[in-house]
C-alpha cells in the first residue's frame, strides 16, 4: 500500500487556484522534490500533505501505520530553550516528562537531598508507566548521531547547527515520511553538503522543496512538478525533466495555438451578419460558447522576470587590489594577509562557511571597512550596485512601487523611460501587490523586488552578496545569464554550488582562521583544484621521506657491499640520491606552478604540455627509485 494517495485534491485561496482536481500516489521510500515557481502553491501541497490545511475538496488517503515529520523552514534565532528541549519538543506530550528526567540528572550532579531523589524515583515510575526509556533512548541517539551539544542554548549556535537541531527534533519520532520546505536556505555549503550526505544515508522517504538545484540532482529520485493547479509526475533525475518538461510545454503551446485559430475561425463566423444567421445552426453556436468558456479559464504559463542591468561606462582595467590586508573582529581573524588583484570583466565568487567573513572582505574592498593591516586600492570610475544579504536598501513600511520609484511614476532603465508599474511587471510583480507594504513580501519576493531597485541604476561592477537565497530557479537560471552576459565586473557571495559553477571565473574560498586562497573556476574547480594539492602533497612528503630513508642507508652501507657491485654500478649508485633530488626538485616546482591562481587562465595546450611533463617527471623519478632499491640490494 502506498503511503499517502491523494483522490483529487483541489485548494483554492481567494481567486487563485493552487491545486485543481489533484492526484498523486506516494511510495515508501521514494526521494521526491517538488519543483514549481515561487507562488505556485508548492508549500501548501507540504501543509495539505501534514493535515495543516484542508482542501476544498478531495481526500488524502493515509496509511493507517504512517509517522510523518516535518523539518520546520523557518530556524528559531531567539529561542532560549537547549537542544535537548528543542529535539524532545518533536515528541508530542511525552516530552515534557522526558525534559524534567534529563533536568534532575543534572540537578543531582550538585544536589543529592532526599526531595531530589524523591522527584527523580517519581519521574522514573511515570516513565515506566508510559514506556518512556525506550523514547529517551531515540532522544540521546540522535543527538549523538548529530553530534549535537545537548545542553546548549539553541540561539547560541550558527545557523547550520540550528537547522541540524531542527532535523534531530523532526527525526527523533522515527518517521516514515518526512517533509522539507526548502532546508538549504542560508546554510553554507559545508552544512549542506552534510545535509545530503546525512540524508541519504537515513532509510526514509522524503518529499522536499527545494531552489538549490546540486541538491535537488544528489537527493531526487522523482520529481513532481506543480504548474497552473496541477501535478505532474516525472520519474529519473532533474536533467531529465528538463527535456520532458521543455517538450510538455512546447506540445501544450502547439495545441494552444491551433485552440486559438479555431476560436478565431468560430467568432469570424458567428459575426457574419445576415449570411451567417440564414445557415446558423443552434449546436455550433453552443460549441462556440464552450470555446469561449474554455479560453477564458485557460490559465497560461507564468513569464519569467525580465532581467537586465543598465551599463555604466567602461571602469578602469583595475578594478580592486589588495595587498596584504588583514582584519579582525572582536580579536578574531576575519582576513589575514590576503593579496589580490580584481580586473575588469572579472566574475569572482566568495564561498566559505557562515561567520568566515565574506561580507566582511566585500566591504573592505568597496571601502566601507578600513584594514586593519594592508592596503586597499580601488580602481577608476566606478559605478556600484550593491546586493546587501540583509535587504537594508528596501524600507519595509514603503509599498513594493514605492521602494522602486521613489513616488514618482516614471523611472530611467537603460537610458530609456518606462511606467514604474511596467517595470515591476517584468519582475513578475501582479499589480494587486504593487501597493502592499514591502515587510509583507515573502523572502523570493524581496530579493526580486531589491534586484528591480538594483537595475535601474547604471552600473559597471555589481556585488551579489547572497543574490540567490529563495529565488525559484527559472528566476536563478536567468539571473545566471545575465551576469555571464555582463560587461563589468562581478563580485558574488552564495551557497548555491551550481550557480557559481555556471558564472564565476575564480574563487576566493575562506579557509578558516582569516585565510583565504584564490582558485581559478567555480566550486567544482575549487574542490578538484584543493584535492589535487592535498594529494600532491602527500605524495611529496610521502617520496621525501622516502628518499631521506634510501639516501641514508647509502651513506651507511659498507665499503664491502659497495666493492661487490661493479665499478659503473657503483658510479650509478653514487649517482642516484643526487639525480633523485634533481627530479623532485623538478616535481614541486611543476606542482606549484600548477597550483597558482593564474596556471588555469593559460590556453589549453600550455595546461596540457605542463601535465605530460609532470607526468614524465614523475615516471623518471619512479624508475629511480626502482634501480636505487635494485643496485642497493646488490
Amino acid at each position: 500500500m502506498a503511503l499517502i494517495n491523494l483522490e483529487k485534491i483541489s485548494l483554492a485561496f481567494g481567486h487563485k487556484q493552487l491545486l485543481d482536481n489533484v492526484e498523486l500516489s506516494i511510495e515508501a521510500k521514494e526521494r521526491i522534490c517538488l519543483v514549481g515557481r515561487n507562488g505556485a502553491g508548492k508549500s501548501s501541497f507540504l501543509k495539505v500533505l501534514d493535515g495543516k490545511i484542508i482542501p476544498d475538496e478531495g481526500r488524502v488517503i493515509f496509511d493507517p501505520q504512517l509517522k510523518m515529520s516535518r523539518l520546520d523552514q523557518d530556524v528559531p534565532r531567539d529561542d532560549h530553550r537547549s537542544v535537548y528541549e528543542v529535539v524532545t519538543s518533536g515528541l508530542g506530550d511525552i516530552a515534557t516528562l522526558i525534559d524534567a528526567y534529563h533536568q534532575i540528572l543534572h540537578t543531582m550532579e550538585t544536589d543529592t537531598s532526599e526531595a531530589v531523589m524523591e522527584k527523580l524515583f517519581k519521574l522514573q515510575h511515570e516513565l515506566d508507566a508510559k514506556e518512556g526509556w525506550v523514547i529517551q533512548q531515540q532522544v540521546d541517539s540522535i543527538i549523538t548521531q548529530l553530534e549535537l551539544p545537548a545542553d546548549t542554548p539553541i540561539s547560541d549556535l550558527s545557523g547550520g547547527w540550528r537547522r541540524r537541531a531542527l532535523l534531530a527534533k523532526a527525526l527523533v519520532n522515527a518517521p516514515d515520511l518526512l517533509l522539507l520546505d526548502e532546508p538549504t536556505n542560508h546554510l553554507d555549503v559545508e552544512a549542506i553538503t552534510w545535509l545530503e550526505d546525512f540524508l541519504l544515508t537515513q532509510n526514509i522517504t522524503l518529499i522536499f522543496i527545494t531552489h538549490d538545484r546540486s541538491f535537488l540532482k544528489r537527493l531526487a529520485t522523482r520529481i513532481i512538478d506543480l504548474d497552473r493547479g496541477h501535478l505532474t509526475s516525472w520519474p529519473g533525475n532533474y536533467d531529465n525533466y528538463l527535456i520532458k518538461k521543455e517538450e510538455a510545454l512546447k506540445i501544450e503551446a502547439d495545441q494552444d495555438a491551433l485552440f486559438d485559430k479555431r476560436l478565431v475561425q468560430e467568432e469570424v463566423w458567428i459575426r457574419q451578419g445576415i449570411k451567417a444567421r440564414r445557415t446558423r445552426n443552434e449546436g455550433r453556436v453552443r460549441r462556440l460558447e464552450a470555446l469561449r468558456l474554455e479560453r477564458g479559464a485557460r490559465r497560461n504559463v507564468q513569464g519569467n522576470v525580465q532581467l537586465a542591468v543598465s551599463q555604466g561606462d567602461k571602469s578602469g582595467k583595475l578594478v580592486f587590489e589588495a595587498e596584504n590586508i588583514s582584519f579582525k573582529y572582536d580579536g578574531k581573524p576575519l582576513v589575514k594577509n590576503f593579496s589580490t588583484r580584481v580586473m575588469r570583466g572579472d566574475r569572482i565568487g566568495l564561498i566559505g562557511p557562515n561567520g568566515t567573513g565574506k561580507t566582511t572582505l566585500l566591504q573592505l574592498m568597496l571601502g566601507q571597512l578600513k584594514p586593519d593591516e594592508g592596503i586597499v586600492t580601488q580602481g577608476t570610475k566606478l559605478e556600484i550596485a550593491y546586493f546587501d544579504q540583509q535587504r537594508e536598501q528596501l524600507d519595509p513600511e514603503k509599498t513594493v512601487i514605492d521602494n522602486v520609484g521613489d513616488g514618482g511614476d516614471m523611472i530611467e532603465v537603460q537610458g530609456k523611460q518606462k511606467h514604474v508599474i511596467s517595470y515591476l511587471k517584468d519582475f513578475l510583480f501582479d499589480p494587486e501587490r504593487l501597493r502592499s507594504k514591502t515587510k509583507t513580501l515573502s523572502g523570493g519576493e524581496k530579493n526580486r523586488l531589491l534586484l528591480a531597485k538594483l537595475f535601474t541604476k547604471t552600473a559597471n561592477l555589481l556585488v551579489l552578496d547572497e543574490p540567490t537565497n529563495d529565488l525559484d530557479v527559472e528566476t536563478l537560471e536567468l539571473l545566471e545569464s545575465l551576469v555571464v552576459d555582463y560587461e563589468g565586473t562581478i563580485l558574488i557571495v552564495s551557497h548555491d554550488r551550481t550557480f557559481l559553477d555556471n558564472v564565476v571565473t575564480s574563487t576566493w574560498v575562506f579557509e578558516g582562521d582569516g585565510q583565504v586562497d584564490e582558485y581559478f573556476g567555480g566550486y567544482a574547480d575549487y574542490l578538484r583544484q584543493s584535492k589535487q594539492q592535498t594529494s600532491s602533497a602527500a605524495v611529496s612528503n610521502k617520496q621525501n621521506n622516502a628518499t631521506a630513508r634510501k639516501i641514508g642507508a647509502v651513506n651507511a652501507k659498507s665499503e664491502k657491499t659497495i666493492s661487490a657491485l661493479s665499478y659503473k654500478e657503483r658510479i650509478e649508485l653514487e649517482k642516484l640520491p643526487a639525480e633523485i633530488d634533481k627530479l623532485e626538485a623538478a616535481q614541486t616546482t611543476l606542482e606549484a606552478e600548477m597550483a597558482s591562481a593564474d596556471y588555469y587562465q593559460q590556453p589549453a595546450d600550455i595546461q596540457k604540455a605542463k601535465n605530460a611533463e609532470l607526468a614524465a617527471v614523475m615516471r623518471d623519478l619512479e624508475v629511480a627509485f626502482e634501480r636505487w632499491e635494485y643496485l642497493d640490494s646488490l
